[in-house]
């Protein structure tokens, strides 16, 4: 039998067992479940890793719970930019969008930037225009808004303080989302989509929309798909960084994400972690955090969804 699987994240931060209610940690590990389940389906069925991952994170995105998509947190003016990227394994192909408004699912608009664009990157006016021409629908910020991402907001506008969404409040929600994969044909993709950090001025752009920083996939090594502080994973183009340490120093996928993760992550001052898997079918899913949404499920029966520190 052809081994296929799919690994997906809602964010890496300060989750700390016991200061979560059960209702809140039930809804999350819902959430993770019903993501996990349908992007695993379109495996199951044959379909690509490609069309796995942007499954994964629409249902990620559609959810208010993550700060992604119907989630994603306030600006410093009290709007919603979202970015996202999406890179294929077999070709090196990908796309990306940044600082995007209105758009339910940006992940989606990522790969219609692959399909139909000479492009990788494309921003604000520019990718909005983009989305218009494509006939995306353009929802009202009514749809985006939260009352606990609005309330978070409320607390920082007036400073010159930012919030990350993965060191809020240990009540608080968290969240960028992200999905590796590996299909049937042996091909592998990642994607990862985000609202960016509460109270984000001067059209401020993190890791996640950013190739080799947030997003990476190369069938020659791992798909990998980041969350935490993005400032710190663009500096050390973390996801990159895994690729490259298993390409030319010949580290296994474990080895080369835990070394980022857990060591040269840390030197440069940043936190976070990351999902990742290899054309072999191994996953592994790293954080120097108290905790990170994750969840993984695989051909070979295995299904996990987790929260915390094992």
């Amino acid at each position: 039998m052809k081994k296929y699987t799919i690994a997906i994240h809602g964010g890496a931060g300060t989750l700390v067992k016991g200061n979560m209610t059960l209702e809140k940690e039930t809804a999350y590990r819902a959430c993770l479940d019903l993501a996990i389940t349908s992007a695993y389906k379109k495996l199951e069925d044959g379909c690509s890793a490609m069309e796995a991952v942007e499954e994964a994170v629409i249902n990620l995105e559609n959810s208010p719970l993550f700060n992604a998509g119907k989630g994603s947190v306030f600006t410093s003016e009290g709007t919603h930019e979202m970015d996202a990227s999406i890179m294929d394994g077999s070709n090196l192909k990908a796309g990306a969008v940044t600082t995007i408004t209105g758009i339910k699912n940006p992940i989606s608009l990522a790969k219609d930037v692959m399909l139909h664009t000479e492009h990788v990157f494309l921003a604000g006016d520019g990718a909005m225009k983009f989305a218009k021409s494509l006939d995306y629908k353009i929802l009202d910020p009514s749809y985006f808004h939260d009352d606990l991402r609005h309330k978070q907001w409320l607390n920082i506008r007036d400073t010159d303080s930012f919030q990350l969404d993965h060191s809020v409040k240990k009540d608080s929600k968290f969240g960028t989302v992200g999905a590796v994969a590996l299909d049937q044909d042996g091909n592998i993709a990642a994607a990862t989509s985000t609202g960016g950090m509460t109270n984000k001025r001067f059209g401020r752009v993190g890791d996640s929309p950013m190739i080799g920083a947030g997003t990476y996939a190369n069938n020659l090594t791992c798909a990998v798909s980041c969350t935490g502080s993005g400032e710190y994973f663009i500096r050390g183009v973390v996801a990159y960084e895994v690729s490259a340490l298993m390409e030319f120093k010949g580290l296994s996928l474990e080895d080369a994400a835990s070394e980022v993760i857990n060591k040269r992550l840390l030197q440069i001052g940043g936190d976070g972690g990351l999902i990742a898997v290899d054309v072999h079918g191994n996953i592994t899913m790293p954080f120097n955090t108290e905790g990170m949404y994750r969840a993984k499920m695989t051909s070979e029966g295995e299904k996990t969804i987790s929260i915390y520190k094992d």
